[in-house]
């Protein structure tokens, strides 16, 4: 009996370390570097017991916002998360890979707390589609809805939507082809297409397709199959887009790709696909097969002197299959390197982003119904430089 007893007391203590050390990936102040160990940074959980966060944004005081894909706009500030959303938004469609997604300031937030959400919901008909809505956040609700667009394509599966404004002012919008396919090639359907407007969502007469007779005249790339990552490289100004490939689903696996997305050009989608050519559709700058499903993306920018000068200039993307965050360092349009950061320790990453403190924060995607959540998923990070 008295070994029996103590049998059991050194379980207990076996356990009692187990919890007090959780496994690599999970827990954190965890020291990484990248694969040349120039770089040392240390994993920090911000935030955790999230469900699916999508997008995320700093605006100018600091705060950070994201989107929870049931419906919910969050604020962190001052180290911790306010406990009330800051709204949820009544009319979001959560099924599936849709739900409350989109989020981008305006350029001018800091003077008219204006920010745009990007979304699913049902039409009159019962239909799945995707809108865009304006609002003017007040630090404790959004009021003077104003809807930008609407009836975008949308099914359970590729319904995009990544939101960014770019260095031109204008409101930039990745849409998918909502598992139709040939849709990605009509200039008469929203689906598959790059859209850009302008902020009160008017069509800038410079679109390239405004005097196309049939075409709609707020597209502005087309050929894509479901985008969910943009932003602007720094100094260039080139649109960089992250693109799901077929990955099985309807066609060959893999062909993930990163495209270089430029005015009034098809990028392939569905009559060429990974590293496919054809005169008059352009083929990606990356591609990856098997799939690692990318998704929210950023160039660092590096403006912060505390946080990683190493990185500045490269281009980040979250991966949800790939569980990893794929690091590309470029030299204008062409590729030098890339490495993956994290790879199968956090599980599905949906979003990536720079803060304001050098830092670069990402979410997981755990609880999307494809992944298997840790017991404090989701969560948004943050790699730290270790000096």
């Amino acid at each position: 009996m008295c070994a029996r007893f103590y049998q059991i007391v050194l379980l207990l203590a076996l356990a009692a370390v187990a919890c007090s050390h959780p496994p690599p990936g999970r827990g954190a102040g965890e020291v990484a570097s990248a694969s040349n160990g120039a770089v040392q940074f240390r994993v920090e959980t911000v935030v955790s017991g999230l469900i699916v966060p999508w997008a995320i944004v700093f605006t100018p005081d600091g705060r950070m916002l994201f989107t929870e894909r049931p419906g919910r706009v969050r604020v962190y500030e001052n180290g911790k998360l306010r406990p009330e959303p800051l709204a949820t938004i009544p009319d979001v469609e959560p099924t599936g890979e849709s739900g409350l997604m989109g989020l981008t300031l305006h350029p001018q937030f800091a003077d008219n707390h204006l920010l745009y959400l990007a979304y699913a919901y049902h039409n009159a008909s019962g239909d799945q589609r995707v809108r865009v809505v304006r609002f003017r956040e007040t630090g404790t609700t959004l009021t003077d809805r104003k809807l930008i667009i609407e009836d975008i394509p949308a099914a359970q599966f590729h319904a995009g939507t990544r939101l960014r404004f770019g260095p031109d002012g204008k409101l930039y919008i990745t849409t998918g082809d909502a598992t139709t396919r040939e849709i990605a090639q009509q200039l008469n359907s929203l689906g598959g297409k790059t859209l850009r407007l302008n902020d009160d969502g008017t069509v800038p007469p410079d679109n390239p397709f405004v005097n196309q007779q049939g075409a709609r005249p707020e597209i502005w790339t087309y050929g894509h199959r479901n985008s969910q990552g943009l932003d602007f490289q720094p100094d260039s100004n080139l649109m960089f887009q992250t693109e799901h490939g077929p990955s099985g689903f309807d066609g060959p696996g893999g062909g993930d790709e990163v495209n270089i997305v430029e005015r009034g050009k098809n990028y392939g989608w569905p009559l060429i696909h990974h590293t496919q050519t054809r005169a008059g559709l352009e083929s990606p700058l990356l591609e990856y097969t098997p799939a690692v499903a990318p998704s929210g993306a950023t160039f660092y920018r590096g403006t912060n002197p505390n946080g990683f000068p190493q990185f500045k200039g490269n281009f980040f993307f979250a991966c949800l299959r790939g569980e990893t965050l794929i690091r590309v360092v470029l030299d204008g349009r062409r590729v030098v390197s890339q490495e993956r950061l994290l790879e199968h320790q956090y599980g599905r990453l949906r979003d990536v982003i720079e803060g304001p403190d050098g830092a670069l924060y990402f979410a997981t995607s755990n609880r999307d119904g494809r992944g298997s959540p840790a017991r404090d998923d989701d969560r948004i990070m943050r790699l730290v430089p270790v000096k």
